[in-house]
């Protein structure tokens, strides 16, 4: 294993999709071994763990939780769909807050089977967080809204933009709604920097994640996030952008890559971890 020892990894947090070939049990593990202070969590690794045997595990051994992975998918126009998922992001609160995490991250769905109305799709957003967001501060719990890069608006997420995520949460108190921003996602916008400083100013930033972009796009772009370091985003870039901002948080490694799922986990976890450290302030 690569050694992390006289690494400042204070703000560093490991999401666990990044390293998704380790068993919890491992990923805890290895953290402890490393020094990495906190984790990303998944809801479906969580469950099959069993909610609160993971819960205890990550707090018997001191690791912070900085979010839960993923609830949203809120944009169904059929009633009986749309119930189901209001009532799944009803649970997925529920987890965040059983596992100790004050941020649940939303990928709030793409444009229904024939439906060709990105608008709609974004007013039903807001329609499903006027629901959930009480709920969710009554829990302790903020939700998230990640825009994803647009190519995967029709299918898995209609807000593309920093601007559109801020339009929707803006809404609703700070508390209850706000943005992640995901380097991957949103490094193309020259308007992001902008509203990074809107979303700062009203306190909005719940969780900043960091992936590069790498071309030629691997085969099946969504498991196409590069290792810090390996593409084109200035990471030191945004990090000055949401700290500029007022964000002091923790700052999450989130990455999906079947090259980099096919490596020794522990191995993955001690470089991600040096790469966050040699790419960031």
């Amino acid at each position: 294993m690569s050694d992390t020892s006289g690494l400042d990894l204070t703000r560093f947090s490991i999401n666990q999709q990044t390293v998704k070939q380790l068993s919890l049990p491992e990923l805890v593990d290895a953290c402890v071994d490393l020094g990495v202070p906190a984790v990303g969590l998944w809801r479906e690794p969580v469950q099959s763990y069993g909610l609160d045997a993971a819960a205890k595990l990550v707090r018997d051994a001191g690791l912070a939780v900085t979010t839960l992975c993923r609830g949203g998918f809120l944009t169904a126009i059929d009633p009986d769909a749309r119930a189901k998922a209001l009532d799944d992001n009803r649970r997925a609160v529920d987890e965040a807050a059983t596992l100790g995490t004050d941020t649940l991250v939303l990928v709030s769905g793409g444009l229904p089977a024939g439906s060709k109305d990105l608008r709609g799709a974004r007013e039903r957003i807001a329609d499903a967080l006027a629901e959930l967001g009480p709920y969710a501060a009554s829990n302790g719990v903020r939700l998230a809204i990640e825009p994803l890069h647009p190519m995967f608006a029709s299918d898995r997420c209609v807000v593309s933009t920093l601007k559109q995520a801020l339009d929707i949460a803006e809404r609703f108190p700070a508390e209850q709604v706000g943005v992640t921003v995901d380097t991957y996602h949103i490094w193309w916008d020259e308007d992001a920097p902008a509203q990074i400083a809107r979303a700062g100013a009203s306190g909005r930033i719940h969780t900043f994640q960091l992936a590069d972009w790498i071309t030629p796009l691997p085969e099946g772009v969504l498991n196409g996030r590069g290792q810090v370091g390996d593409g084109s985003v200035d990471m030191r870039e945004w990090q000055g952008y949401v700290e500029a901002a007022g964000y002091t948080g923790s700052i999450e490694v989130e990455l999906f890559n079947d090259e980099l799922w096919a490596r020794d986990g522990r191995e993955l976890l001690a470089e991600t971890a040096a790469r966050f450290v040699e790419h960031t302030a």
